[in-house]
């Protein structure tokens, strides 16, 4: 063959490798699914397919990511009813209705009814911001918890309230001198979109020895340090605990819920004008429908010109799917009192906060057990973060393995219990201080 044919024959080279794509993408990093989470999958695998052997254990479980339903938590039954119904409308047709009204609750089969009536059918398109009857329920929602009003036009309805964190985020970055305020530890959603933004996390450091209190001066400090190092610091994050959904706190009259929302209308003129982003998903509390992806947030004090940007943003991803937005307008109007399903409702609520309340007492308390581990209690949500002193032996051990010391332990843990949780560094830590997160489940 001549060298003009070979190289005509030639395989082209690929234009698009690890080299060649964006830069931003290669930092980002999600230690919820890392490697921890590929190795849990490997094993299964292993295991499916009659390889047990290997290990001393039949069963992998996976305590790395807040997937309550996968963890046996049940799906409140109302709010599955009504989701039923709006996915099959026939059900709801007169000629139906006998066979129907055996099956279901009346105040299910008429909440079906009127989201059909303002949805239409849950496979179109609805408004980017999400539809409209839905925000002004969660606008309803928001006035009666808080005391003051709120706009539906500046609530929008997301993907879970990853989308709408991420969604804000990049509105507010602007160049790669942007920082951000973040609390250490951290959930990897912020450190990840940073990175994929080109921004720049500025940490302030939770107290572990006052379960994880957040110090004022050291916020001052964290803000101070970011300014020195020439950040324009934007914004400030707030997430402790992390995912605790109002209603998911284990301590309520010690340490009641509070709306920032409602702390900044309480507070007077001098703060009228703070600007707030708000957050709520349907992923974890009480009702763990975090495959559905429903969530919204609402925007305070936000210049308007920025809502209609924030709209326009959405409106390129078209909508929210509609189920999920089904599924916080049940989250924000759940059966009360006198309805035919509320004694169930409240059953089922009553099970599941007493469910993970005494399991994250257990938990904390086998922790505290162990030795050289230390583990603060659950003041809400569905996570604990357990310190581990190792000794230098093993640290020498990972380093020489080319991982960081959590990493290497949490590897090992996998490996020898089929047990699959998230190493601390991944959410971040002191310096010289180790941890993993555990999701306690049944």
């Amino acid at each position: 063959m001549s060298t003009s044919n070979h190289v005509q024959n030639a395989s082209p080279a690929k234009l698009l490798t690890y080299e060649s794509i964006n830069p931003h993408v290669k930092r980002v990093e999600y230690a919820v699914r890392g490697e921890l989470a590929i190795r849990a999958e490997q094993i299964k695998d292993e295991l499916s397919k009659g390889n047990s052997y290997n290990y001393d254990f039949d069963t992998v479980v996976n305590c790395n990511i807040g997937n309550p339903q996968q963890l046996k938590q049940k799906p409140i039954t109302f709010f599955r009813q009504v989701a039923s119904l709006t996915e099959y409308p026939d059900l709801l047709l007169p000629e139906n209705r006998s066979q129907v009204e055996a099956l279901y609750p009346i105040d299910a089969i008429e909440r079906a009814q009127k989201l059909l009536k303002e949805i239409g059918s849950v496979g179109a398109y609805s408004h980017s911001q999400g539809i409209h009857y839905i925000r002004n329920n969660v606008a309803k929602f928001i006035e009666e918890r808080d005391g003051y009003p709120a706009n539906p036009n500046d609530i929008f309805l997301t993907q879970g309230a990853s989308a709408g964190v991420q969604a804000v985020l990049q509105l507010i970055i602007t160049n790669s001198n942007v920082g951000i305020m973040i609390p250490i530890p951290q959930y990897p959603l912020y450190t990840a979109t940073l990175a994929l933004y080109d921004a720049q996390p500025v940490p302030y450091y939770l107290n572990e020895e006052d379960d994880w209190g957040l110090d004022m001066s050291q916020l001052a400090s964290s803000l101070s340090a970011g300014r020195f190092k020439g950040l324009d610091v934007r914004a400030l994050v707030i997430i402790n605990p992390d995912e605790v959904y109002q209603t998911n706190i284990y301590q309520p009259d010690e340490r009641p819920f509070h709306s920032f929302k409602k702390v900044i209308r309480s507070m007077g003129k001098k703060y009228e004008q703070f600007e707030l982003f708000s957050f709520h998903s349907v992923s974890k509390g009480m009702i763990g429908e975090c495959g559905r992806r429903g969530g919204y947030y609402e925007c305070t004090n936000i210049d308007s010109h920025v809502i209609e940007e924030l709209y326009k943003m959405a409106s390129v991803s078209l909508c929210p799917n509609v189920q999920g937005q089904i599924m916080v307008d049940l989250m924000v109007q759940p059966p009360k009192r006198g309805d035919y399903s509320y004694p169930s409702y409240q059953k089922e609520l009553n099970e599941i906060y007493e469910s993970l309340r005494r399991r994250s007492i257990k938990l904390s308390e086998c922790f505290n057990q162990l030795e050289s581990v230390t583990c603060n209690n659950a003041q809400g949500s569905m996570y604990l973060f357990p310190q581990i002193r190792l000794p230098q032996k093993a640290i020498e051990a990972a380093h020489q393995a080319g991982k960081k010391p959590d990493e290497f332990y949490c590897l090992a843990m996998l490996n020898a219990t089929g047990v699959c949780v998230v190493p601390g560094s991944g959410f971040g830590q002191k310096s010289g201080t180790w941890h993993f997160r555990k999701k306690y489940r049944d």
